[in-house]
């Protein structure tokens, strides 16, 4: 499967203007790829005003996301705040190239920005079936938190898209590589970079690692368009001669 990550600064609060700047970078890949990958909330940075940009899933933003996805004939995916039901989720959204919809709502909600007062948790693992792919959809904060990411579904690929700032972002990278290296599968995290209202830095490190723990894509400062090819049958060839994942521990992960 090719994938392409897209790395770039965000205008605070304007989903127009995040729009318009994501779909030019779009429009400018001219490999075949089957994935692009945004950051998380993509079209307003990491905000705690969730009421005020909130949108529905038959939103501005969701409909672009189908628009773009058909148009390209591929997947796009990325988070942004979503209202239902009264709630607010920072809602990781993967929209197939057919228009289809499949979302993962953050469970782990940053407590050091105040993210639990103003969005609801999410409480399901989600696995997206694509190209005979099985992806497991992250967010941000998730990656600090193995127990739930545990690959009990023999999943292919873990995903993470992120507003991770510079300041920590050794753990970023250390823990991209943990997680791909204890359930065997490969690792992509998506950044931003640059800086938002609230004078945060980010510096990206847009990366994708092997199941071994091996860079395919080394960690990126600049913004920019990155794709990468990733190999199924190597990774299930690793996997069944390792067979690390059949000695895992059983548990169950209260709500």
């Amino acid at each position: 499967m090719k994938i392409a990550l897209m790395q770039s600064n965000l205008v605070w609060e304007s989903p127009k203007h995040n729009i318009i700047n994501f779909e030019a970078k779009i429009n400018e890949i001219n490999a075949c790829v089957d994935l692009i990958v945004l950051p998380e909330m993509f079209s307003t940075g990491f905000t705690m005003n969730a009421s005020k940009m909130a949108e529905a899933m038959d939103g501005e933003t969701v409909v672009w996301m189908q628009r773009l996805a058909k148009n390209k004939n591929c997947a796009i995916a990325g988070s942004l705040i979503i209202s239902e039901n009264k709630e607010c989720y920072n809602r990781f959204v993967f929209t197939f190239p057919s228009g289809e919809i499949q979302y993962y709502d953050k469970r782990h909600l940053f407590t050091l920005a105040g993210e639990e007062k103003v969005y609801t948790a999410g409480n399901k693992k989600q696995i997206v079936e694509y190209l005979g792919w099985k992806i497991c959809l992250q967010v941000c904060y998730d990656l600090r938190f193995p127990v739930f990411v545990r690959n009990v579904e023999n999943y292919d690929l873990i995903l993470y898209v992120a507003n991770w700032p510079k300041v920590r972002i050794n753990a970023w990278d250390i823990l991209l590589k943990a997680r791909a290296v204890e359930n065997l599968s490969y690792a992509i995290g998506v950044n931003r970079i640059g800086f938002d209202a609230n004078n945060h830095h980010y510096n990206g490190h847009s990366q994708v690692v092997d199941f071994l723990g091996n860079p395919i894509l080394e960690p990126q400062e600049n913004e920019g368009i990155f794709i990468v090819e990733l190999d199924k049958k190597i990774m299930l060839e690793t996997r069944k001669k390792m067979n690390f994942l059949s000695d895992k521990d059983l548990f169950e992960i209260q709500s």
